[in-house]
């Protein structure tokens, strides 16, 4: 991880108290992480490290923009970012994570490199479904998609080249299918 040594912070250089870092993340950052789901973005950084007698908390304040790939159409979109998080760190024998929160890291070594904390802390930011706003779809890829789907007779076809988030939710709207009506009639509550 020489690439982030940027993001290494010496725990045993601190005194108590609180202690401020600031980063910005851009293109470089994300394209050194090599992770999936973040391409590129800007985002601002702040972390606060508060050094007790024997943790330190590290609290995260992540805002800015990353760019991600449309769930839809595939093409290239901006998200907002704008998170906190925070972690526990502690000195012990050997590194472990006990928890989504707690970290433990050698005392010999007496440092941690947060680069990929800030990399998750980001994705965990992304929704699992994040299309473009209407109408801003590829239409190449949307207009495929439409002549690949299966519709029902009773289904309309928009002209604006754009598939309508409704196409891919749950049905609860739509009516059941008449071979389950029979099941509804049964009482399962007298056993």
């Amino acid at each position: 991880m020489a690439k982030f040594s940027l993001y290494k912070i010496s725990l045993k250089n601190l005194s108590e108290g609180v202690h401020t870092f600031e980063y910005d993340l851009d293109r470089k950052f994300f394209d050194a992480i090599d992770g999936d789901e973040v391409r590129k973005g800007n985002v601002k950084v702040t972390v606060k490290v508060r050094k007790t007698s024997s943790t330190f908390e590290f609290n995260f304040d992540l805002k800015g923009i990353v760019q991600v790939p449309c769930t839809r159409c595939l093409d290239d979109m901006n998200l907002d970012v704008d998170t906190q998080n925070r972690l526990i760190v502690k000195f012990g024998k050997e590194y472990s994570e006990e928890s989504d929160e707690i970290v433990i890291i050698p005392e010999e070594e007496g440092e941690i490199n947060i680069a990929w904390f800030l990399y998750e802390f980001i994705a965990l930011t992304i929704p699992i479904k994040h299309v473009h706003p209407a109408g801003e779809c590829n239409r190449v890829v949307s207009s495929k998609l439409r002549k690949h789907r299966a519709v029902s007779t009773d289904d309309t076809d928009d002209d604006d080249g754009e598939i309508p988030d409704d196409d891919f939710s749950d049905d609860e709207s739509q009516d059941n299918d008449p071979r389950w009506d029979a099941l509804k009639g049964l009482n399962l509550e007298e056993n």
